[in-house]
Order: C-alpha cells, then structure tokens, then sequence
C-alpha cells in the first residue's frame, strides 16, 4: 500500500529497537528520509545496521535516506544538538514520531519516592514536551507535518504498581489532543497510539524481573502475566512491535488526511472500557 510519504523527512526517537526500529523501518520502506534517534550511539548504529539494504547511513548522517544521532530527549542540549544534526542531514522535517520511554519507578504508591516520580515524569512526558518544542517550526513550515506520540493503555487504565508511567502517559494524551487543536489548519495533524504489552526490551525487563520473583521462567512469566494482570488481552500473546508500528505509519501517511487528535489503541482489547 503506498502511504504517500516518499520524499518526506522523519525523525523517529527510541529508535534503536522495538517500536521505533520497526516504525523506521517501515518508513523507510515508503520512501521517506529518515533520522534515527536513541540515546546510545552505538546501539543507534547497530541498530542501522541491522535494516535490510543497510550501509548507506550511520552517526556521521552521510548516505541517502538514513541517518542515526544520539540523543537524550530530556536534555535540552542535546536537543539543540539534535537539531543542528539533523538540519545540516535532511533539512526541515515533515514527520516526527515521539516513541522514546521508560517504564520508571514501580511499586506501590506509599514506596514511589519524589526521585522516581521526577524521574519517570521527566523522561515520559517532559522530554516528549521538549522535543516537540525543539522541531515543531520544523513540522509547521510544509503545510503537510505528521506529529505522532506513543502513549500507553496505562493511560487510560492505570496499574497501581506503576502510577509514574500511567500519569505521564495520560498526561501524553492530553498533549497530543491539546496539540492537535493548535495547528491543525496548519497542515500538522497530531495523534497517539497506544499499546499494552509489546514484545520490547522494556517488556522483557519486566518479565525478567517477573521470573526471578516467581522463580519461574521467562516464558512462564509471560503466560501468568497475561492471566493475572491483562485478562482483557484477547489474543493471549505479547503484542509484535511491527503491529504497532503499522499502525503509527498509517497516522504518518496522506492516508490519514483526516484523523487528528485520535488516540488509536493497539492492545488486542486490553482497555477494559469503551
């Protein structure tokens, strides 16, 4: 299907692995120029690597249609760094996709400290505010931008072991909404997406650390999870990163010429409300 975004420029931050390696992927296979974000360098570069048709890009941003700058999204330095990157390897963006996270300070609430509340409000929705800051005249100035933020189902469905995370997404969406109404008539349409229970590095952390308190395994982790914690998971599976990622490139395309401050669910019915 051709998403009509040949020729257009993205920036995908979180984009050494999981849904941000897929969501470059697929934009690059729609012909768009794109510039790869994380906060490890090196990672970025293996992760470039690991494209199909790969050698062409790299951190010195030189090659055709992929470029690869590390970054930390809560460091304003950074940003300006960032930006000055990638200015000088594509010019004006016309696509940003925000998939950069951390599942942050778990436990009850009596046990959060202020540390892991500033902590996790920090990487999840401040450096989300920053970087939208930073590259918004870029998305402003074509007439045509595509702004898309990755939530979660914790937004709406908050756990009480990981309140932090749950406030920032919540808080993800309603800048995405808020957003979405500013400049819209400008050509900038602005939407979320929101997944539960992805197979990412992050999720695999969790099970990991699931599997030594049960001393179980990993895969035993996974299937007493989804029993206990997501019963509304109809599929019964971790999700694929690359079903995400389908769904934010759709919300990158003209084909989504008139979806604007939507929060699409990609959580195979786990949000137990309408």
């Amino acid at each position: 299907m051709d998403l009509g975004i040949s020729g257009k420029k993205a920036l995908v931050t979180g984009a050494d692995s999981g849904i941000g390696w897929h969501t470059a992927k697929l934009l690059l296979e729609e012909g768009a120029t794109v510039v790869m974000s994380d906060i490890d360098q090196s990672a970025l570069d293996e992760a470039v690597s690991r494209l199909p048709g790969s050698g062409d890009g790299g951190s010195d941003g030189g090659g055709d249609r992929v470029h690869a700058f590390a970054a930390d999204i809560t460091s304003l330095d950074d940003l300006d760094e960032l930006h000055t990157k990638v200015q000088d390897a594509v010019g004006d963006i016309d696509i940003l996709v925000q998939s950069a996270g951390v599942t942050g300070a778990q436990g009850l609430f009596h046990e959060i400290t202020d540390e892991g509340w500033t902590k996790t409000i920090e990487t999840d929705l401040i450096g989300p505010v920053r970087l939208i800051r930073r590259f918004l005249p870029s998305l402003r100035k074509g007439g045509w931008g595509r702004l898309v933020l990755l939530a979660s189902e914790d937004a709406v469905q908050p756990y009480d072991d990981e309140l932090p995370y749950c406030a920032a997404k919540a808080g993800i969406l309603a800048l995405a909404k808020g957003l979405s109404r500013s400049y819209a008539t400008e050509g900038l349409l602005v939407n979320a997406v929101s997944p539960a229970f992805i197979q990412t590095p992050m999720t695999d952390a969790m099970m990991q650390k699931r599997a030594a308190e049960l001393d179980t395994t990993p895969e035993e982790a996974i299937e007493s999870f989804l029993v206990e914690e997501r019963p509304y998971m109809e599929l019964g599976r971790r999700g694929e990163p690359e079903e995400v990622a389908n769904v934010i490139a759709f919300l990158c395309s003209d084909l989504a010429s008139f979806v604007n401050g939507s929060n699409y669910r990609v959580d195979s019915g786990s949000v137990a409300t309408i």
